[in-house]
């Protein structure tokens, strides 16, 4: 038993807590904003003004503010309705009701930290989706006053990976950075399918899972490390998705 205890110990600490103390020291030496006051949260001109007629879903991913950016980042949904030269972005903030519409520019950035496009639907296939998008942002369970939980959730990580739950054919799993991405939303701790693979949640603060665009990722107090061989990924705590070898690209860290 002292043995198992002692390899449990040891796997934590080389797996979870020796990344994220590395990448720690990464994002400490960085010129970053002190306080969300001093932070850059305008257009990072991602995006360009779209044609009317156009259709695109994004799922949006940056670096949160703060040493929480070391270990962390913030995910948000844009959409682009036909009929329309504008988008609409989605999150979920700590302040608040938490569920906003265009509270800051599709393409802004989160406590001036680049965002990149995690993923990406356009055309016919956006058209089709956008209405199912609207119905599962709508039917979001955690959207009064006091329902946000930094961690391990419901957060604003949670809300987008339900969205993405909800809707079949929006795929693709947040980045391993994604703290909250993992917390239940719907209350099941086992979810099973040939489209998401395998996972295991205990509410948020443990779990597995294994294919569905995840390959094999172990969830430790929110912080997720795998490997996933079909692409060439590594996933490791804080760092996000490293690529091992040639492969299909890799999402944002």
């Amino acid at each position: 038993m002292r043995r198992l205890f002692r390899l449990s110990l040891g796997f934590i600490a080389i797996v979870f807590i020796l990344p994220v103390l590395a990448h720690a020291a990464i994002w400490a030496s960085l010129d970053r904003p002190q306080s969300w006051r001093e932070a850059d949260w305008s257009s990072s001109r991602l995006f360009t003004v779209p044609e009317a007629d156009s259709a695109a879903i994004y799922i949006m991913n940056a670096r949160t503010g703060g040493m929480k950016g070391a270990v962390s980042s913030h995910s948000w949904i844009v959409l682009k309705k036909p009929g329309t030269r504008r988008f609409d972005r989605y999150d979920v903030v700590g302040w608040g009701r938490p569920v906003r519409k265009n509270a800051y520019a599709a393409d802004a950035r989160w406590y001036s930290n680049q965002p990149r496009v995690h993923h990406a639907i356009h055309g016919e296939e956006a058209r089709a989706l956008i209405p199912l998008v609207e119905q599962a942002i709508a039917a979001y369970p955690w959207r009064e006053y006091g329902d946000y939980t930094i961690w391990p959730g419901p957060n604003s990580n949670t809300f987008v990976a339900s969205i993405i739950d909800a809707v079949p054919g929006l795929d693709g799993p947040l980045p391993p950075t994604a703290v909250g991405r993992d917390f239940p939303a719907d209350g099941n701790w086992v979810r099973n399918s040939p489209e998401e693979g395998l996972r295991l949640s205990a509410a948020g603060y443990a779990g597995v899972a294994l294919g569905g665009g995840r390959g094999f990722e172990v969830n430790f107090l929110g912080l997720v490390a795998g490997v996933d061989p079909s692409r060439g990924a590594l996933k490791l705590p804080g760092f996000g998705t490293l690529s091992l070898w040639d492969a299909a690209p890799q999402e944002p860290r």
